[in-house]
């Protein structure tokens, strides 16, 4: 890793948020870029994935990837459709899409009709960390170990911190930076083929 990597954010559906842990990443990390919002089709799954993909075409050099939420959807996808170099990923309390979402969020017909379905569940060939809730209103712990587990992820368990995100008392996550850090010595070490 001769360059510096890149860490691209990508936001979930509700997309930025002033209070959100990824927005105060962003304005505390020198060399990120996030995904933008959309203005229109907010719950398309290709148009997010095609956003996803106009921020990673801007970027030179290599690319850290940090999800939180449907973000890890989006990821996820975009990986499966146009399999880009990317150097490592954290992914943040993703979503169970495939079983039905609490009251106040997309229904699986419509996730289903939008492009989300099925989650793309091939192994990962770049080192990764899925960062699990304990309490996730949004899917279960073991739901989420499947996945991160057909991924290829280091599973880091973060105990009952909701969907880790303000309405679950989060706003600044300090431990963002020790796993990208964490990630950025996998990254090496793969690099280095030990």
């Amino acid at each position: 890793m001769s360059k510096q990597a890149t860490i691209l954010i990508v936001p979930g559906l509700r997309d930025h948020v002033s209070a959100h842990w990824q927005t105060l990443l962003a304005a505390e990390t020198q060399n990120s870029v996030t995904v933008p919002p959309l203005e229109r089709e907010k719950l398309n799954c290709s148009a997010r994935v095609a956003a996803l993909d106009a921020a990673f075409q801007r970027i030179d050099g290599p690319v850290i990837l940090v999800a939180h939420s449907a973000g890890v959807m989006i990821a996820v996808q975009w990986l499966k459709r146009l399999n880009r170099p990317i150097q490592g990923a954290l992914f943040a309390t993703p979503p169970d899409f495939e079983t039905p979402m609490p009251e106040g969020h997309s229904s699986m017909e419509a996730l289903n009709a939008n492009g989300w379905l099925p989650v793309p569940r091939a192994a990962l060939p770049f080192p990764c960390i899925v960062a699990v809730s304990r309490n996730d209103p949004l899917a279960s712990f073991d739901s989420v170990n499947k996945m991160a587990s057909d991924w290829g992820a280091r599973v880091v368990d973060l105990g009952n911190v909701g969907h880790l995100n303000p309405a679950s008392g989060y706003g600044a996550w300090p431990k963002a930076h020790e796993l990208i850090a964490q990630l950025k010595e996998d990254c090496m070490l793969q690099a280095l083929g030990t």
